[in-house]
């Protein structure tokens, strides 16, 4: 099954692996990608993925950027520099999404020079330590809650950062919905302790992240794909679940796919292990069950191995996205057909002490 083609919204895929979004701090200082940039993602596609989502890339000059050296979709000049990275995969045979980030309460940190605010739902501070990998130090800072005036910005922050996409030539969108950012603090009823029609019961909580879904696929062209990313857990919570269970899990993906989203990219740090109770349903699992018909799922999540890939797929998603196996094994997908050794992650190779793209990840080994 790995290696069956298929199709995603009319892009046509040679396999079922795709390279997982990263957050790799290696853009210009004023959030351009680069040279460097265009190589690294080309050379997955390269080594055989057959789709990509780029790391998180701001959305808006308000609020949304989350670290240093992260790339936005915002200006002029951003949407000409991401042209070069785009026409670097479309040459070696791969389509790219852009994955659209909005930080929420977890910003790394903006220095003295670079001031930032720092909106959530609601004035919860993230109970964790920032990340020296993305160039943050201490705790995190207690956000403002946003405005309805707030909100309108951060939407249509979205909504343009997706149109720039589409001009930059990027097949498609992935709004990130996962890991503690500004979307998925919505979700949760921990971090949202809102008492308007953004908070309270599932079907609330989810409204605003629905209503940016449908925001994007209203403004971007019919044949650009939008999906979202979810996930129960945080970067600064590992173990945070829904409060409500399946029971959430249902409300979720029934209406962030009913809103507009063509795929959605399920993420936990081990895809095939339970999400609710020891016997329940994985979170890919879930929404394979409640999402609408047409809606394609793509689990992610500890699958870098063969057999944890197929599980996957034996599971009933239809792709997989490899995050630090494909960091390891820029060419896994050719690899595992070849039958060949994969090479063991080593996160002080990549990530430490930041996360840079280093010399060494710009070029397949021969």
């Amino acid at each position: 099954m790995l290696f069956d083609s298929t199709s995603l919204q009319g892009l046509t895929l040679d396999n079922r692996v795709g390279l997982a979004p990263m957050t790799r701090v290696s853009a210009t200082a004023d959030g351009c990608a680069t040279d460097e940039m265009a190589q690294y993602y080309a050379k997955f596609a390269d080594g055989g993925f057959a789709f990509l989502v780029t790391e998180g890339v701001y959305t808006d000059s308000a609020y949304s950027k989350g670290y240093l050296n992260q790339p936005g979709l915002v200006t002029d000049d951003q949407v000409d520099a991401w042209e070069q990275v785009v026409d670097a995969v479309h040459d070696a045979g791969s389509p790219i999404f852009a994955q659209l980030m909005h930080c929420g309460a977890q910003n790394q940190g903006m220095p003295p020079s670079e001031p930032q605010e720092t909106i959530a739902p609601s004035p919860v501070q993230p109970e964790a330590e920032k990340s020296e990998a993305y160039g943050g130090s201490g705790s995190y800072p207690v956000p403002e809650q946003a405005t309805h005036d707030d909100l309108e910005t951060a939407r249509e922050g979205f909504v343009s950062a997706a149109t720039n996409a589409a001009e930059a030539g990027f097949d498609g969108v992935e709004i990130h919905g996962a890991n503690g950012y500004f979307l998925n603090e919505f979700l949760s009823s921990t971090m949202n302790q809102r008492d308007d029609e953004y908070g309270g019961d599932p079907e609330a909580r989810v409204r605003y992240p629905a209503e940016v879904v449908s925001a994007i696929a209203e403004a971007v062209p019919e044949d650009f794909v939008v999906g979202i990313r979810v996930s129960q857990t945080m970067v600064t919570d590992t173990d945070h679940q829904w409060d409500e269970g399946e029971d959430a899990a249902a409300v979720f993906f029934e209406e962030l796919s009913a809103a507009g989203a063509e795929f959605i990219h399920t993420t936990e740090p081990d895809a095939t292990v339970a999400s609710f109770g020891e016997d329940g349903l994985t979170l890919a699992k879930a929404a394979v069950e409640y999402v609408t018909d047409d809606t394609v799922v793509i689990a992610n999540g500890g699958l870098g191995t063969p057999a944890a890939a197929r599980s996957a797929l034996e599971d009933g998603a239809d792709l997989l996205t490899l995050a630090t196996g494909a960091l390891a094994n820029p060419d896994w997908p050719q690899r595992v057909a070849d039958g060949d050794e994969l090479t063991e992650f080593d996160y002080r190779e990549f990530l430490r002490p930041e996360a840079t793209i280093s010399e060494h990840e710009l070029t397949l080994e021969d």
